[in-house]
């Protein structure tokens, strides 16, 4: 195999391989040698057809076979006589082949960066946490209290108010055409919950049983694509008003919820509470260590990961604005695309900087993700969708780039974790 550096500069590299023809045939021989232990073919036992006739029936149709494996083998023992370490798949470009003649290609490669990392002892991180907080807890408990109240219908004649729950018959039109989920028969809202279309329940207020009112709304942005800026009028009728019974927060509760007293829902609510916090404060720790390791390392990028990076960031967002523009933040709507291409370009730099630099930190000492440790994310990501578990399973078994999907992240805590 004949090899020429035809570029090197910065991280790229671009090399002209040749690769003699009795290499080709060397690999072709090797590969129909293993055919012909199971071939069959008139006249000859299974596993005896001799390898020259297989070579005239089915030399040409394995040729792409040979030829990918060969292209292969060559770029990566150039790769690694050379100790370079590519950062993506190299691009390869046949550039000069016939059946019998050696194989000419050229192939391009990006590198990944030298990476001096800093002694990370010297970094200085906040880590926040949150005392038991009594009123939070007390909070807690008047919520799953009100989740559990029953009502029961108000018997003196009065009319509606906030907190009350009015049983409705409804019936909305637009443009005096009904439309879908616009109908409803003893309905219970309950009044200042805001579950209705703005506008709807503080009308309501006020009314008594046995009252007929046409309650008119405007339909907010992004309530629907149908109904979305016009106006509608609902048919009211108001059969009954029932207030709620405040239900007790002691003991009796408690069990409700599946603990033994009040002090252990206390005690259980606490350690949501602290979970909570516990995720938020990481989430922070995590961003202030990417900061910090961001401003402290210095290092050439690659510039087609780069690109593919921005790609992938530049084509999410558009199709964000396409198919859902009320999503998009207002600044964002007031800027051109070359504004915003410039910022994604940055958002892209420092994922790149962030991703090379985690892999590296990971090598160095030698961060991994066991088996085990896939096997459990593959196994959480298939109970999310029940009753397709088992196909969930086989997906990511069969698909290396969705496998690499999970690993990813996994990776990544891990190195934060270290």
């Amino acid at each position: 195999m004949e090899v020429t550096e035809t570029l090197n500069e910065g991280l790229k590299r671009e090399f002209k391989i040749t690769v003699p023809a009795a290499d080709i045939d060397e690999k072709l021989t090797t590969r129909l040698t293993e055919i012909a232990q199971t071939a069959r073919m008139p006249g000859f036992r299974p596993g005896k057809v001799p390898v020259n006739l297989l070579r005239k029936t089915h030399g040409k149709a394995l040729i792409g076979e040979v030829l990918e494996t060969v292209v292969s083998d060559s770029s990566q023992a150039t790769m690694t006589e050379r100790g370079l370490r590519p950062v993506m798949q190299p691009n390869v470009e046949i550039t000069d082949f016939e059946e019998g003649s050696d194989l000419h290609y050229t192939m391009a490669v990006e590198l990944f960066p030298e990476i001096e990392l800093i002694d990370f002892a010297e970094l200085k991180l906040e880590r926040l946490e949150v005392a038991s907080d009594e009123k939070r807890i007390a909070e807690s408990l008047e919520q799953i209290a009100k989740s559990q109240s029953e009502t029961q219908p108000v018997e003196e004649k009065r009319k509606c108010q906030d907190g009350d729950v009015a049983v409705i018959d409804f019936v909305g039109t637009v443009d005096g055409e009904e439309f879908p989920g616009g109908k409803a028969d003893g309905y219970g809202l309950e009044l200042g919950s805001g579950t209705f279309v703005p506008g709807f329940e503080e009308q309501i207020v006020g009314a008594e049983p046995g009252d007929h009112l046409d309650v008119t709304v405007t339909f907010p942005d992004g309530y629907s694509e149908q109904l979305a800026g016009k106006e509608g009028v609902f048919a009211v009728d108001i059969k009954e008003i029932r207030e709620k019974i405040a239900v007790p927060i002691d003991d009796e509760l408690a069990k409700k919820m599946g603990t033994e007293n009040l002090d252990d829902l206390k005690g259980k609510i606490a350690e949501e509470h602290k979970r909570e916090t516990s995720e938020v404060a990481r989430m922070r720790l995590k961003r202030d260590l990417l900061d910090m390791l961001e401003k402290s390392h210095e290092f050439d990028l690659p510039a087609g990961m780069v690109e593919q990076e921005f790609q992938a960031i530049w084509q999410r967002f558009d199709q964000e604005r396409t198919n859902n523009p009320d999503n998009i933040d207002a600044d964002d709507k007031e800027k051109s695309d070359e504004e915003l291409q410039d910022e994604y370009g940055v958002i892209a730099k420092r994922r790149v900087r962030l991703g090379l630099l985690l892999a590296e930190i990971g090598r160095l000492n030698e961060v991994e993700i066991t088996p085990e440790e896939l096997n459990q994310a593959v196994m959480s990501e298939a109970r999310r969708y029940s009753g397709r578990e088992q196909e969930t399973l086989e997906y990511y078994r069969n698909n290396p780039e969705a496998m690499q999907s999970l690993q990813g992240p996994l990776l990544e805590d891990k190195v934060i974790d270290f």
